[in-house]
């Protein structure tokens, strides 16, 4: 038996001791290195939660697709929200928000072409041209909204007004369209059936009764006007004689009116008719004003054989058209919802007839904008020179500010721009339009008068004469010309074309 001596006992004790520590101290350094090896990844992990997205790999084409990538998926749970995990899980694309457009201005402000309805082609550019004259008005691009469009016949003008500032301004909210129809189309106008498409029915004129009637002292004409009656009877009697009438005519007409509306407001009575007027004419004594009292009996003498004059000079217009004049306003002359068609395409063109419906349907229509406001209109005006020339003019001009005021813009069409002279009242018309189409011109007059009376380039003077058909110069305000190719659908050529094209009862 062994002593356990003090020796020994020191002995087992250092071998306890050393089995107590490692024998490798590098094993102790290799766990430290994997805790710290731990926590750093972990860092760089949160660290690529907030870091920039991995731009996404090419397409097969070359390019990227940052439109076509999906969405932002952003973190939805409370608790990651709450530590800080508001990193997108993948790369979102651009923004739709209206707080990210500064980013765009491209689409900061609607621009005017996304407003109005499209015209043509620009063919410099092959970029659609938009134009409307009330939109442009009130983007201050034009001072007017009245239209001049200007070319020999043939050049396709009438395709280009009816879908230009027929059909397609019918799409907007609030617009309205009334036409003077003059082109015969199959025994009625060429807008009769397009008329009948959007839920109306043509105001149709002609001769012995066939058609509606027009009153020359219809009350709604009033409402354009106090003066506007007078103003009539006499456009209406220097259209049939083709000159003016003196001063003595006019007074004796003058005088006849005032009997008329006297009698109005003292006998119940509905509305006065052309044939009143007829009647009062040459009856000094039954003047309400008593304003020949102080006349000699050779001026009386005179006055009556002016209203003589003008008596026979109005019978013969009743007589030569009947049915037109010589009664109270048919009740089938409104204004449609939509669309509004003056059908004159019967009535003969020589003779003073067509001027004088077109002089009284643009009172009336004056009248009823009056008491419909709210809906901006066009008027086309597609024979422009029956209401462009003489006392229509004058009457026409007169009243163009009362348009503007009522939303009226008035569209015109005219063949030989040099037919009008330059001391005509038909100019200050034409020179406030502000908006010029100019159609091929073969004739070297009415050539120079578009570049003047247009503020044209000089250049196109060479351009005029050369444009084929659908092809126009396009003027707006202070803006350079632009050379237009007009375009149509497939529906609006049916629409535009012929009656047959629009007509579906008669076949495909």
């Amino acid at each position: 038996m062994s002593i356990d001596t003090r020796s020994t006992r020191r002995r087992k004790k250092a071998k306890k001791k050393d089995e107590l520590v490692p024998t490798n101290t590098a094993q102790g350094a290799v766990g430290r290195k994997d805790k710290r090896s731990r926590k750093k990844q972990e860092r760089k992990k949160r660290r690529r939660l907030f870091s920039a997205p991995t731009p996404p790999a090419p397409r097969e084409e070359g390019g990227l697709t940052p439109f076509n990538a999906r969405g932002t998926q952003l973190r939805r749970r409370q608790r990651a929200a709450t530590r800080g995990f508001y990193a997108p899980l993948v790369r979102g694309a651009p923004t739709t928000s209206r707080d990210a457009e500064v980013l765009n201005t491209a689409v900061v402000a609607s621009p005017f072409a996304l407003q109005a309805p499209m015209i043509g082609i620009e063919t410099l550019s092959e970029s659609p041209l938009h134009h409307d004259p009330f939109l442009a008005y009130e983007a201050g691009l034009i001072s007017s909204p009245n239209v001049l469009v200007v070319g020999d016949v043939g050049s396709s003008k009438s395709s280009m007004l009816k879908t230009g500032y027929g059909i397609r301004p019918l799409l907007l909210r609030d617009r309205r369209v009334v036409v003077f129809d003059k082109k015969d189309r199959g025994g009625e106008g060429e807008y009769a059936e397009l008329t009948r498409l959007f839920g109306g029915d043509p105001i149709t004129f002609g001769l012995g009764g066939d058609g509606v009637v027009l009153n020359l002292l219809d009350p709604v004409i009033a409402g354009s006007g106090a003066s506007n009656q007078l103003r009539l009877l006499i456009a209406a009697a220097e259209l049939t004689q083709d000159t003016p009438l003196d001063e003595w005519e006019r007074e004796a007409l003058r005088g006849a009116y005032r009997i008329v509306m006297h009698q109005v407001e003292t006998t119940p009575r509905a509305e006065a008719v052309l044939t009143d007027v007829l009647g009062a004419l040459g009856r000094i004594e039954d003047d309400p004003s008593d304003a020949y009292r102080d006349l000699s009996a050779g001026a009386k003498e005179q006055l009556h054989k002016a209203a003589l004059g003008v008596r026979f000079l109005l019978t013969g217009l009743l007589e030569e058209y009947s049915g037109v004049f010589d009664g109270p306003t048919s009740p089938g002359v409104r204004l449609n919802r939509k669309l509004t068609s003056f059908d004159i395409s019967q009535l003969p063109d020589d003779g003073p007839v067509v001027p004088i419906v077109m002089a009284i349907a643009n009172m009336w229509l004056l009248g009823s904008l009056r008491a419909d406001r709210g809906i901006k209109t066009n008027l086309i005006v597609e024979e422009g020179w029956h209401l462009m020339a003489g006392p229509s003019a004058r009457l026409l001009r007169s009243n163009t500010k009362l348009a503007r005021g009522l939303g009226l813009a008035l569209i015109v069409a005219i063949h030989k721009i040099a037919d009008i002279p330059h001391d005509s009242p038909a100019m200050a018309v034409l020179q406030e339009a502000q908006t010029v189409h100019v159609y091929n011109q073969s004739r070297a007059a009415d050539v120079q008068r578009c570049v003047n009376d247009f503020n044209l380039d000089p250049s196109a003077a060479s351009l005029i004469g050369q444009l084929g058909r659908g092809r126009y110069l396009f003027k707006r305000g202070s803006e350079p010309e632009l050379l237009v190719r007009h375009t149509r659908s497939d529906l609006e050529k049916k629409l535009t074309d012929t009656d047959e094209a629009m007509n579906t009862r008669g076949g495909q």
